[in-house]
């Protein structure tokens, strides 16, 4: 561990307004990350499984048109929030920020609160795709065990993790360049075989986009876009990371900013462009039922290794999500340590910034997730998983909540936005549909029989979560 004086250098940050804490131990961070940087630790926290494995399956349900309407306004949701974010975290740009504001503008016990469903829902998504892993390597080495290919990529991530932010932030950026880089090529790939230039078995000509509309433009009813709507919001899950980056952030008011807008419209041609490629090349009836739609086209274009091609990548988005996990989730003991919420030790960094003991405490959090997947499959490890998105969506409405509430003490105190380097459009217009697409997201999770279950764990973690600060409170008082 570091030394007794706290750093204070231009490259250091203790979470914006707290003071420096007492101890022999560094608690600063350190500025580290770039805007290359943050614009692929935003995509790759985005593009994922649910991009590359689920999405046919929201096609087969809404069909071509009604998916990509989905996609949209999940598009539309995320910018509206990130609008909301870009604000705070150029205003404050404090590690952890979500429960820092949260703790601000709506009070100590939901800050506390949404830092710990947002720790539990990454702990969760930690033991699944360590799992997941696992089972991928198995499809290349059948003999070997998963859990020693899982133990390994637990390795590495950790080391990631462990040597510096900047190492965290080197390996984000290549894991979601291939993802990238992939996304690119099936959508590059895939106009070339709509248009006819690459032949396609099935058609004897180009197949154009006549196949998003062959059966109506909703084949199944409009009800389908509604019931895929809190799937489609929850795969766009991961660009609040960037809130979380914030204070480890060079020059956040100048790269925040930039890494909004350009996430925003790179996101929207992805997913937009995916769905349409798979729409227009597979029968939405066959899109990914029992395959990745990627793998479908790519098999019909006759593309060799089709399948290891999307295993690998598959793999990266896994190990890139991950890598984003333990980050995310030690950045919230940290902040909630640095906070004075939970004990001091969390706070504690090493020489190059890296909170080593939160980051130990949230790998153990997933492996004990990982452990809950086998042993108590049905209870633990169900209610974390399920309940990952809606933590997310819970995320975003704080988020709204807080840009409103933080506009209007500027109001209050005379001030006005050109303070700000970056302040939100079309206020309160921006902070108002960010608050009621993100609502109507949730509402829609208890409408729905297959996400219900979701709503109830959440709606349990948050009341224990509140009655735990409350108990805190009041012991605390009692020692005073």
């Amino acid at each position: 561990m570091a030394s007794a004086t706290t750093t204070t250098s231009d490259d250091a940050v203790k979470g914006g307004t707290a003071a420096p804490h007492a101890g022999n131990s560094h608690t600063g961070l350190q500025r580290k990350m770039e805007t290359r940087h943050l614009m692929m630790i935003s995509l790759g926290g985005v593009i994922g499984t649910g991009l590359f494995l689920s999405s046919g399956y929201t096609i087969h349900q809404a069909g071509p048109i009604g998916t990509i309407l989905a996609y949209a306004i999940g598009a539309l949701n995320v910018y509206m929030v990130m609008l909301c974010l870009g604000e705070l975290a150029t205003a404050m740009p404090q590690t952890g920020s979500f429960h820092v504001y949260a703790k601000r503008f709506i009070g100590p016990a939901t800050g506390f609160t949404i830092a710990i469903i947002y720790f539990l829902a990454w702990m969760g998504a930690l033991g699944s795709e360590f799992t997941a892993s696992g089972l991928i390597m198995q499809k290349w080495f059948p003999g070997s065990p998963a859990w020693a290919w899982s133990a390994l990529f637990i390795v590495l991530i950790f080391t990631l993790n462990a040597l510096s932010v900047r190492s965290f932030a080197e390996a984000e950026f290549w894991f979601a360049g291939i993802k990238v880089v992939a996304i690119i090529a099936f959508i590059a790939i895939g106009a070339l075989a709509i248009v006819g230039i690459i032949p396609i078995a099935g058609y004897m000509h180009a197949p154009g986009l006549t196949n998003l509309v062959r059966d109506g433009v909703f084949p199944n009813g409009f009800a389908p876009v509604f019931s895929t709507m809190s799937t489609v919001v929850f795969a766009f899950s991961g660009t609040e990371l960037l809130g979380v980056t914030a204070g480890e952030t060079k020059d956040p008011g100048e790269n925040i900013p930039k890494a909004i807008h350009t996430t925003f419209w790179r996101l929207a041609i992805f997913f937009i462009g995916s769905i349409v490629v798979m729409s227009a090349l597979i029968p939405w009836q066959d899109a990914g039922v029992d395959k990745s739609p990627f793998v479908l086209v790519f098999d019909a274009i006759g593309l060799p290794f089709a399948g290891d091609l999307m295993n690998f990548v598959v793999l990266t988005a896994i190990l890139s999500a991950a890598n984003s996990g333990l980050y995310a989730s030690t950045r919230m003991l940290w902040s909630l340590s640095n906070e004075r919420m939970i004990p001091r030790v969390f706070a504690r960094t090493t020489k190059r910034g890296v909170p080593l003991i939160a980051l130990c405490t949230a790998m153990a959090g997933g492996l004990m997730a990982l452990l809950s997947s086998v042993t108590a499959a049905s209870v633990i490890y169900l209610a974390l998983v399920s309940c990952a998105g809606i933590a997310v969506v819970i995320v975003w409405v704080v988020l709204a909540v807080c840009e409103i509430r933080f506009r209007l003490e500027m109001r209050r105190e005379g001030r006005g936005v050109d303070e700000l380097s970056f302040h939100t459009p079309a206020w309160p217009f921006v902070p108002i549909l960010a608050l009621a697409l993100s609502l109507g997201t949730i509402v829609l999770s208890g409408v729905y029989e297959s996400m219900r279950s979701s709503l109830v764990y959440m709606a349990v973690i948050v009341v224990l979560c509140y009655a735990v600060y409350g108990v805190k409170t009041f012991v605390a008082s009692r020692r005073n």
